[in-house]
């Protein structure tokens, strides 16, 4: 049973989807840009099934606050002070591509609350990186002006956001979209060795791997998440 509902966290309001049991162990779902929590429909119904799932629009982005300021730093605060508003204290934290950048900066920088890391076709934090677009049809259900601001930054990244990966202690997976992905693959292995404990497997798919492969991807996040 998927349930919508809504917080304020600093100057804006964020919706968000739930599944699974209330009482379960957190994990939080990040999506990419131009996408929404609807991204994430299948695999969060899937993991419901063991764990309480929470998928957030992002701020720009679905049925959250547009509030025409984009910065991946502010996108990460607001995950962190969704957090505390929803009292949740350590979480599992999953984000596809742009929703994967926010999550490891949160990792870096808060690492008491991410117990295990999830990164989804997530570009790395390297000078000259593309990322992808969100490929969606439909009615468009994001600030446009949200995507030069942060495209930008993941071209010319902090230089802090590569230094600080090694401060991330929460094991971490990353998962790769192959050949088939239009986000280059070829500097991932390179921010995987800079983690820690990190492993980066390739599931094929592309870079919606998981809108095309949810059960597959759900498979792999549960291993993960109980290894």
């Amino acid at each position: 049973m998927e349930d919508q509902s809504v917080v304020d966290v600093g100057d804006v309001r964020l919706a968000y989807r739930t599944w699974g049991d209330p009482f379960g162990s957190p994990v939080v779902l990040l999506h990419g840009l131009g996408g929404s929590s609807a991204s994430w429909e299948a695999v969060g119904a899937l993991l419901g099934e063991e764990w309480r799932v929470y998928a957030i629009d992002l701020r720009g982005h679905g049925e959250s606050d547009w509030p025409d300021e984009y910065g991946l730093e502010q996108m990460r605060d607001d995950v962190l002070e969704f957090l505390d508003a929803c009292e949740l204290d350590r979480v599992g934290l999953v984000g596809h591509a742009m929703g994967g950048v926010v999550a490891y900066l949160l990792a870096e920088e808060h690492a008491d609350r991410v117990e295990r890391l999830v990164l989804v076709e997530t570009p790395p934090p390297f000078p000259g990186q593309l990322v992808a677009e969100a490929g969606l049809t439909g009615p468009v259900d994001y600030d446009e002006n949200a995507v030069p601001a942060v495209r930008a930054q993941i071209g010319a990244p902090e230089p802090r956001w590569e230094e600080e990966l090694g401060q991330i202690v929460a094991p971490t997976l990353m998962i790769a979209g192959g050949p088939e992905s239009d986000m280059p693959q070829h500097r991932l292995p390179d921010m995987a060795s800079l983690v820690p404990d990190c492993r980066l497997i390739t599931l094929g798919g592309g870079h919606q791997v998981h809108r095309r492969h949810p059960d597959q991807v759900a498979q792999q996040i549960t291993e993960f998440f109980t290894s």
